[in-house]
């Protein structure tokens, strides 16, 4: 198997205020372009909508998302890790994204991501 040519997913979870949704909006738009304008394919932002507390682990727990915080659900696809890996550099440096063009509306520490490999896609 080619694993060059098998989609490759970067995933995201963050807690960000609540009453920045309209500017993590705006951040994540910004950054959609910049990404597609590199190669990806899909990028969708999730904003909660029924997220539930959980009593061993949660999406809640893992960001430590605060009362006046919300979870957002992300994830960017691209069509290869090949791709992915030419790109992200390519878009870290991009003068659009960076912290005095475009700021994190949120608390980037509590930021987790991931890349994953596709195993099924239907």
């Amino acid at each position: 198997m080619n694993t060059s040519a098998t989609p490759y997913v970067d995933g995201f979870i963050a807690a960000v205020p609540t009453n920045n949704k309209s500017e993590f909006i705006e951040h994540a738009r910004a950054a959609a372009v910049v990404f597609k304008e590199y190669g990806a394919l899909r990028v969708v932002e999730c904003w909660e909508d029924d997220v539930p507390e959980g009593e061993v682990t949660s999406f809640t727990m893992a960001v430590k998302r605060q009362n006046d915080e919300s979870v957002i659900f992300s994830w960017i696809e691209w069509p290869s890790k090949a791709v992915r890996d030419v790109a992200m550099p390519k878009v870290m440096e991009d003068s659009r994204l960076q912290m005095d063009v475009n700021p994190m509306p949120f608390d980037g520490k509590r930021l987790i991501y991931g890349g994953f490999k596709s195993i099924i896609t239907v």
